[in-house]
């Protein structure tokens, strides 16, 4: 199949040379003309995964037009991006192209789900998303993966299921667009959450208890939003959670644990130099835990460090000291 590749960052990059290994046409879209040529020239990106080289047979552009012949539209912008991205594609938009939303975050100044914001755009179109836990490094270097296609038509997410498979990156199917969306979305404020306890010392048991209670508040929210329970415990809730609050290749785990040895907000994401889709995704979740009256203290006090200079300390003291309750997962 003919597949663009909407933007060239580490997971785009991880992403167009899956596509390309699995023999498909692709078309890699770079917003910024001379990091373009430098990738043509150079055959890798000097600001993402630069040890990997990318084939000539990838055909960077930085004109979305040569992107409408294509039978499947990959997202793979950040929440700020894709509402522009999705903007700018929209003349070059056709019937019967599959698009597919990569991003794991939800638009700031909306709400949205990044699926959403895409259909928004173009005229209701249908919006498959891919989701899991995986990082770009691993997947270029072949490492065994798992991911999840979701779609509302059962037929669009077999396709997607198809397109991507391959021996090393197995890919199951699912409906639940909104639970996979949100399990991919919210891990992400968590696991900044257990990155500050890391960072201030807390143990593997901390870990353990952040990791089950985290998700157990994604559920929460998820559910009440329209989700199924069981997605959350899936490759798409559970398995990225787990992946992104252990690994320290996590940017959202990064600039939690820089926080956590007393580093400010600012200042972690300046070393970190990188996306850290975390800090989008706060206030979205903490407005749909209202909207459908839903407990989320982690990411409750997530917040108050961040915005409020709250002592993380502090916030473990508020976490331990909640009212007695029995583990319920929807419920507790």
């Amino acid at each position: 199949m003919k597949i663009a590749v909407l933007g060239f960052g580490s997971f785009g990059i991880a992403l167009a040379l899956q596509l390309y290994k699995n023999g498909h046409d692709i078309v890699a879209w770079q917003r910024n003309a001379e990091k373009c040529e430098f990738i043509k020239k150079n055959g890798y990106s000097a600001e993402y995964l630069p040890g990997v080289r990318i084939p000539a047979e990838i055909r960077l552009t930085a004109d979305l037009a040569d992107t409408a012949n294509c039978d499947v539209i990959l997202f793979t912008a950040g929440a700020k991006a894709t509402r522009e991205l999705a903007e700018s594609f929209k003349p070059f938009w056709r019937e019967g192209q599959i698009l597919v939303s990569a991003s794991k975050a939800l638009e700031p100044s909306t709400n949205l789900r990044l699926s959403e914001v895409i259909k928004e755009v173009l005229n209701d179109a249908c919006v498959a998303v891919i989701s899991g836990p995986c990082h770009a490094e691993e997947l270029v270097d072949g490492i065994v993966t798992a991911y999840v296609a979701a779609a509302e038509n059962a037929g669009v997410a077999c396709r997607i299921q198809d397109v991507f498979m391959s021996k090393d990156f197995r890919v199951y199917t699912n409906c639940d667009v909104i639970g996979v969306e949100l399990g991919g979305a919210l891990k992400n404020p968590i696991a900044m959450a257990l990155g500050i306890c890391d960072g201030m010392g807390f143990g593997h048991n901390t870990r353990a208890f952040s990791i089950t209670r985290g998700i157990a508040e994604i559920a929460r929210l998820g559910v009440a939003m329209g989700a199924k329970e069981e997605t959350f415990y899936g490759l798409s809730g559970l398995g990225d959670l787990t992946l992104t609050c252990t690994s320290g290749m996590s940017r959202n785990w990064k600039a939690g644990y820089l926080i956590g040895q007393g580093r400010t907000l600012t200042e972690a994401l300046a070393e970190i130099r990188m996306l850290v889709e975390a800090v989008h995704t706060i206030e979205p979740a903490l407005a749909f835990a209202r909207k459908y009256n839903v407990s989320m203290p982690i990411i409750s006090e997530l917040y108050e460090i961040l915005y409020n200079g709250k002592n993380p300390r502090e916030t473990v003291k508020t976490l331990m000291a909640r009212e007695k309750t029995s583990e319920r997962v929807l419920y507790g």
